[in-house]
């Protein structure tokens, strides 16, 4: 059994850097035939004391990694903003201008087909076209029926804002009117309230502006994803054979 007053050969090394750490100039090398000094229970605690309030000050990152100073890791991503505004109607002049149009001619006359086709674009899984379709036109037909004009599909086609915001990490209403603004910072607090605050801006984005939402939508999702019908076609490429020649050896 080894003897109690015998030392770790790491404690002169825990020693030294607990040395460092307060200044003092102590050195643990032992004397001549004489044993290492054992530090006491109150400097180790100190020293506990002083990492643990590093750890503080540098604070972690979800994974479990330090975060340092001036540092990104852990940072949150800064989110984008849409390509076209939601009042853009026409869209922009660009190579996108034609699907543009087309947006702005569906969310008119048949917003039905632009909802169904935006759902049927984010999901990325084509059959899905007929199963938000008639729903929604049922909603269409039976709100303009009662009340006169379409206040009822809103409330089914809001989620796929929503949708289109998480996926490509946009920026809501709220924080799009706060960055113009600057009067509305102060009210959102933390992630959860901002993302209940900008689902309730979802709903009346969708519920006031339901043509125009469908629009922006649409000339988003266009420009960001391809449609999943082309993506399921294979292609097929031939490639002619190399010419071969004989030689007089063969």
């Amino acid at each position: 059994m080894a003897n109690q007053e015998e030392a770790s050969p790491l404690l002169a090394k825990e020693e030294q850097e607990n040395g460092n750490l307060d200044g003092d100039s102590t050195k643990t090398k032992p004397q001549h035939g004489g044993t290492p000094k054992i530090p006491q229970q109150g400097e180790n605690e100190t020293t506990k004391m002083k990492v643990k309030k590093e750890e503080q000050e540098l604070g972690w990152t979800a994974d479990g990694l330090p975060l340092g100073q001036g540092s990104v890791i852990g940072e949150p991503i800064a989110r984008s903003q849409w390509n076209s505004s939601i009042f853009a109607c026409l869209g922009r002049n660009d190579e996108f201008c034609s699907s543009d149009l087309e947006v702005c001619l569906l969310g008119s006359f048949a917003p039905c087909m632009l909802y169904s086709s935006n759902v049927e674009r984010l999901g990325s899984s084509p059959g899905t076209f007929a199963d938000h379709c008639w729903p929604y036109t049922a909603l269409y037909l039976l709100g303009n029926s009662l009340f006169g004009w379409n206040c009822m599909a809103p409330w089914f086609s809001y989620p796929s804002r929503t949708a289109i915001r998480h996926r490509f990490n946009l920026e809501g209403s709220c924080e799009a009117f706060s960055r113009s603004c600057g009067c509305c910072g102060s009210v959102v607090e933390d992630d959860v309230q901002r993302e209940l605050v900008e689902s309730a801006c979802d709903v009346t984005t969708h519920w006031f502006c339901h043509t125009c939402s469908l629009c922006q939508e649409g000339r988003e999702l266009r420009r960001r994803l391809p449609h999943p019908g082309f993506n399921g076609r294979s292609v097929l490429v031939m490639i002619p054979p190399v010419e071969q020649s004989m030689g007089r050896g063969a």
